[in-house]
This record gives C-alpha cells, structure tokens and sequence, in this order.
C-alpha cells in the first residue's frame, strides 16, 4: 500500500528554521504534483506551497521569500524548507501528492506534521 509520511515538526522558537520531510512509502513509478497545507488551530486548511509535475512552485504570499520547497526523487521524498518561522506559522502541515503507482494515478496525504511556534 502506498502511502505519505511526514516527519520534521517540532517546537521552534520564532527565527528559528525546520525541515519537513514527505516520504512516500511503497512502490511508485514517480510523484507528480506535491502541495504543502497546513491548518492552524480554529482556522481552515491552508494551501501553502505548490510543486507542479513540471517542477512549478508557488508560495503563499505569507510564506514567500522564507519557505522553500524540494525533492529527492531517488528516495521519493518531498522537503519543505522552513526559515524564520512566525508564531503564525504554527500548525498542523500536510502534504498532498498525486502518485504514479505504475498502474494508476493515486492522490494521496501524509498524516500531519505539528509546528509549534511560541509568540
């Protein structure tokens, strides 16, 4: 079964960076789009950075300029860069992908990391 795992949240101070990782586990051909989402306590799910299968990016004007999106293709891993984090930047991250399993398209999200930011 293919699925996403996420890792890299933790407790940051505000300046502070963090790295995300997405982790695709199982057999796949390749990862086509990649977005990025969080949701912070209270408030709806964000969509914060877009990868396209092209390798395309757009950031969320509120995180341009400090978070910066990337893959390792050889161990089907997408990053997530996080610089001078915000007490606004804390919450819950998810990763979104479209999969090529070699038989289908599958669209699939990772777990949920936590970003904890102390204002």
């Amino acid at each position: 079964q293919v699925q996403l795992v996420e890792s890299g949240g933790g407790l940051v101070q505000p300046g502070e960076s963090l790295r995300l990782s997405c982790s695709v586990s199982g057999s796949i051909v390749r990862i086509g789009a990649v977005k990025w989402y969080r949701q912070a306590r209270g408030k709806q799910r964000e969509l914060v950075v877009e990868i396209g299968s092209a390798g395309s990016a757009w950031y969320a004007e509120s995180v341009r300029g400090r978070f910066i999106a990337s893959s390792d293709n050889a161990v089907n891993t997408e990053y997530l860069r996080m610089n001078d984090l915000k007490p606004e930047d804390a919450a819950v991250y998810y990763c979104n992908a479209i999969v090529d399993d070699g038989d289908k398209w599958l669209e699939l999200w990772g777990q949920g990391t936590v970003v904890t930011v102390p204002s």
